[in-house]
């Protein structure tokens, strides 16, 4: 009888649209802009910041699209101490990206950069970097977001 009532429940909740909490769903899309996965932590971070921004949707595009994103990211140590030690560190991202949508493609370039000062603790320049680079995708996420809301502009 328990496993009966566990099979309708399973039933139920399958109809319902029910997705676990951790289950990896490759095919998410904000709206009708579909973006393939980026690799590496930060391109995960990118990824998320770019489905909020493009959730409402791209002017223009009425029926699916895929964005996809080639992303680098580098650190340059700034500032010197006389032990040669960094006292300022920059992150500088890149992103190229492509839009698909109804035999069209728009392609563009966009750039980040973010700063953090390096902690004398140990350890603690990591969490200072982290922050830096979440900072950084979230501002490259809306610089591209911006830069394909104008170039579809451009194109009515």
């Amino acid at each position: 009888m328990r496993q009966i009532l566990i099979a309708a429940l399973a039933l139920t909740l399958s109809a319902c649209g029910f997705t676990p909490l951790y289950a990896t769903n490759t095919t998410s899309s904000a709206g009708l802009v579909q973006i393939e996965q980026i690799s590496g932590r930060s391109g995960h971070i990118l990824r998320k910041n770019l489905l909020m921004e493009l959730a409402p949707g791209l002017p223009g595009i009425d029926g699916p699209a895929s964005l996809t994103i080639e992303l680098e990211e580098d650190l340059v140590s700034l500032a010197l101490k006389p032990d040669e030690a960094a006292t300022r560190t920059d992150i500088i991202t890149s992103a190229k990206y492509v839009l698909v949508y109804a035999d069209t493609a728009l392609s563009g370039e966009s750039e980040a950069e973010t700063s953090f000062l390096v902690p004398d603790a140990a350890y603690s320049d990591l969490t200072a970097q982290v922050d830096a680079s979440e900072r950084a995708m979230s501002l490259l996420a809306r610089r591209i977001a911006d830069d394909l809301r104008i170039q579809l502009a451009k194109n009515d």
